[in-house]
């Protein structure tokens, strides 16, 4: 009896001693998987993965379907800043704070971070009444102050101080409730350096914002740190904070928010994957300027140990053959001679083709390109055939005299090929007589075009 009493004490204690995130998806979803990460500096890692279960409920005589999904998390899980991840892209994803209490809410999958709401986790209750209050009030005193610029004539600085003081005093209330709380410091961080008062000009209202984005936000909170918080404004500071109409000039607002980024950033973990995310992020729109300056100034000049060459040389490689690079060089035998790319000579600009004798449209294109470019003198091509053997090469391309061509043996695999990125046949390169890439134009359509535009 004493042995089943002890038995009975130890199992009650283990039971209680895990804890559960509960969650449930308001409307159908098409996957049936569900990824629970832990984020740290700023970056995912997995802690598990579980399956969506499909329920049917009548709702006012209504069948529904719901997605539930629970995470059981032992006794030892660490505090701290969590993602139940439902997506591969784009915005599929439910951040919430765990420390050491069970978790439960419900999202909208197409809206989570607006529909979340949390029915179990004080902490995460807290946080969202707070998110709800205090963006309200933000809302109103940010509309004040569009109208105060708007109309210069309206009298509205005492209702803009009346508000000003509702928000300082929803965050002396949420600052008092949290203390001691894990969610304190998203609490501070979040918090406008609103000014006291009435901005009067676009100018001076964007400068407050851009002068005062950071100044509740503590760079060296480990909390926050290892959280999406810091990573998100980041975001938000570089991509939407500032922003220009002009090209030159939002190049030139990249890197000087870049810089007031990195000026405040001095966790050197967290500072490697705010670079990575950055290169990221700019990769989504081939912003080569950009990406090279970060790797100039921020990434070659982290710790040698936390550089990871493979990342390196796989973003060189991407970006390799992108507008505005030097084509990457390579050599060929050309009556018993060798040629470089990079020293060609004899044409303001060079066209780079990368075609097959296997390829249905390169046997259309090809001929038809060359009849194109017979009486420009100033475009000289250099015809790279992606081939498995030299047969059917060997009789094409004297069909195409006049033409620098490249027997690129091995196809698909073909080392110069892999290294221009290409992906289909015939792939177009119009290159200035410097070697530079100046277009990658799809069709040959596009390509004549490109061309009769050159001066």
């Amino acid at each position: 009896m004493k042995k089943l009493l002890i038995f009975l004490v130890f199992t009650t204690t283990f039971i209680q001693a895990q804890y559960t995130v509960n969650a449930t998806i308001t409307t159908p979803l098409n996957t049936d998987w569900v990824i629970l990460y832990r984020i740290d500096n700023g970056k995912q890692k997995f802690v598990k993965n579980t399956t969506i279960r499909k329920d049917t409920l009548l709702v006012e005589g209504k069948k529904q379907i719901i997605g539930t999904f629970t995470f059981t998390l032992p006794k030892n899980t660490p505090k701290g800043y969590y993602r139940t991840s439902y997506k591969t892209e784009g915005n599929g994803f439910v951040d919430f704070i765990f420390n050491k209490e069970n978790v439960r809410f419900a999202f909208h999958p197409d809206y989570p971070e607006q529909t979340a709401i949390f029915s179990e986790s004080e902490e995460n209750i807290i946080y969202k009444n707070y998110l709800n209050e205090i963006t309200t009030k933000q809302q109103i005193l940010d509309s004040l102050q569009i109208n105060a610029i708007q109309n210069p004539a309206l009298s509205l600085s005492k209702n803009y101080k009346k508000t000003l003081a509702g928000i300082k005093k929803i965050q002396q209330k949420y600052l008092e409730k949290t203390e001691g709380m894990y969610v304190q410091p998203f609490v501070k961080a979040t918090l406008r350096a609103n000014p006291e008062e009435l901005k009067t000009t676009v100018e001076n209202y964007m400068s407050n914002i851009t002068n005062t984005f950071f100044d509740n936000m503590d760079f060296s909170n480990k909390t926050l740190i290892n959280s999406s918080f810091l990573i998100n404004r980041i975001a938000d500071y570089i991509f939407y904070i500032n922003y220009s109409d002009n090209k030159e000039k939002q190049q030139e607002l990249y890197k000087s928010s870049i810089k007031t980024v990195f000026s405040k950033t001095k966790d050197i973990l967290f500072k490697k994957e705010a670079i990575v995310f950055l290169i990221e992020e700019f990769e989504a729109t081939k912003n080569l300027e950009i990406i090279d300056f970060l790797f100039e100034n921020y990434y070659d000049k982290l710790p040698r140990g936390l550089q990871n060459q493979d990342f390196v040389e796989e973003k060189k490689t991407l970006f390799a053959s992108e507008v505005g690079r030097i084509a990457p060089d390579f050599s060929w035998k050309e009556n018993g001679k060798k040629l470089n790319l990079s020293t060609l000579k004899g044409a303001e600009n060079f066209i780079l083709v990368f075609w097959s004798t296997g390829c249905s449209h390169c046997l259309k294109e090809i001929p038809e390109l060359y009849n194109y470019l017979q009486e420009n003198t100033k475009v000289k091509v250099i015809a790279f055939a992606m081939e498995r053997n030299n047969l059917a090469w060997n009789s094409m391309k004297v069909n195409l005299p006049n033409w620098h061509h490249v027997l690129g043996l091995n196809k698909w695999e073909n080392k110069i090929a892999r290294t221009y990125n290409i992906m289909a046949t015939p792939s177009y390169f119009l290159l200035d007589k410097n070697k530079k890439i100046i277009a990658k134009p799809e069709e040959l359509k596009d390509l004549k075009k490109l061309v009769e535009n050159l001066k």
